[in-house]
Order: structure tokens, then sequence, then C-alpha cells
């Protein structure tokens, strides 16, 4: 079911004509992390969901598995911007898993474990020692925790749901090898983009769009071709787990 607010109304499962209107909106759809929810609907306005907002209204309904193409975290250079993604503490506080590449690799991946780890999140790599760096597979990152299959994943959720822990699982999905950007490509891109956003004095909700665009222009394309790649293979991974997980509570 895809999460976005059309015209102030929530809508949890777009129809194709939705979908095609999400998409022609484009930019002219607000950016709708968990603050701005009320702000939209009050508003009557458009809105497209991040993954804290998403996570936030998948739970009211009881959706347990959430798929996305990454989280967003603690931004480079965040000891001085206090930069940190609202997605980070809705992973603390909302007891459901987030199926993803890992957080965008425009962002401190480090710093953002650390932050996982002090809201109390389980951070699983499906079928990897290392955490993905989201346009690639291997972030250098030692992972928490690795599952190998969809049903050690939903077995991991469910004990989380009956346990009433109350806070969220990262599953993360490293991009299929052949599919992936070069590492270094990508590194290299996302220094330039960095600097290009702090010469522009880009700050806020637009930095991340502004990354991700400008690592895709620098790249030649390759690191979108990944983005749509990983958010299909992540998609198709979750979905296993969202099986596996109603066949365990439908077998109790």
């Amino acid at each position: 079911a895809t999460i976005a607010i059309l015209n102030g109304v929530i809508h949890v499962g777009l129809t194709n004509e939705q979908l095609e209107l999400l998409a022609k909106l484009g930019k002219k759809c607000r950016k709708t992390s968990r603050r701005d929810i009320a702000a939209v609907v009050a508003d009557k306005g458009n809105g497209a969901t991040t993954v804290s907002a998403t996570m936030f209204l998948a739970h009211k309904v009881g959706i347990k598995v959430f798929v996305t193409g990454g989280i967003g975290g603690v931004h480079r250079g965040a000891e001085t911007t206090m930069d940190v993604s609202a997605d980070l503490t809705e992973l603390g506080r909302t007891g459901m898993a987030v199926v993803c590449a890992g957080c965008k690799s425009i962002l401190d991946i480090g710093l953002t474990l650390e932050v996982l780890e002090t809201q109390g999140v389980t951070v699983v790599s499906y079928g990897s020692d290392t955490v993905p760096a989201f346009f690639t597979p291997n972030s250098g990152f030692k992972s928490p925790l690795r599952l190998d299959t969809p049903s050690q994943c939903a077995r991991l959720i469910g004990a989380n749901i009956n346990l009433g822990l109350g806070s969220g699982i990262l599953v993360t999905v490293p991009v299929p090898s052949e599919q992936a950007a070069q590492s270094d490509v990508v590194e290299k891109a996302t220094k330039q983009a960095l600097k290009e956003a702090n010469d522009k004095a880009i700050a806020g909700a637009a930095v991340t769009p502004f990354l991700l665009q400008r690592v895709a222009e620098l790249t030649g394309g390759d690191s979108l071709q990944a983005n749509v790649a990983l958010i299909k293979h992540n998609a198709s991974i979750g979905s296993q787990i969202a099986v596996q997980l109603s066949l365990g509570a439908a077998a109790k």
C-alpha cells in the first residue's frame, strides 16, 4: 500500500490514477515528515511522505512491514549543523520493520548506526556481514546482526512485536552487485555535491533531494539506475518477509 496525502486526505493505498497524479505533481508535492502531516492535512495539500511519516501512518493502520529505498540519517558535518533525520527518532519509537538498502550514502553511515543503537533500533543486514551503503552493497561497517532468509527476519519482527519493545527493526538489503554503482565514483560525486550544497547555503529539507540529484548527474545516471534497482530488490525481499510474518501469525 503506497502512502501519500492528496488534497489533505491521507491515503494508505493508492489507485493507479492516484499514483500517476503523485508522479506528475513531482516537486509540487510537499516533502512530508512526521512534523508536517498535520500542516499538510490542514492546508488540504499534497504530501509525499518521508520514512518517518510513512512509518507513523502505516503503524496506525496495522501495517507491520514497510519497504523504502533508503532511510535518512546523520548528515555529514552534523557535529556542527545538528542535521539528523527524524527517520531515526521514528525508528526508535514505532514498532514496525523497515526494509531498505541502508541509509543514503550521502550521509554519515557510522554516526547513523550509533544513533540507531541509542534509539534501541535492531539493525539487520540481509545476507551480508556488513551494512550496505545504499548505491553500493558494502559500506565497510560491520552489521550488528546478519539474517539470511525471510523467515528469520519474520521471526525477529514477530518477537519484537510480542515483547512490546515499541522500537523498530531496520532490515538492510544490499543492492545486487551487478546493478550497484561504483563506490569510489559515488563517494567522489558525493563530496562534490556536498561542497556545492555548502556553497549555495542549501539547508534543511532541501539538502537530501539536492544531493541525490547532483550525485545522479555527476555519476552520469549510474546512481539513479542503482536506486531504481535497489528499490525493486527491496520490494521483493520485503514482500517475502511480510508473507512469512503473516504465515507465522496465522499459524498461532
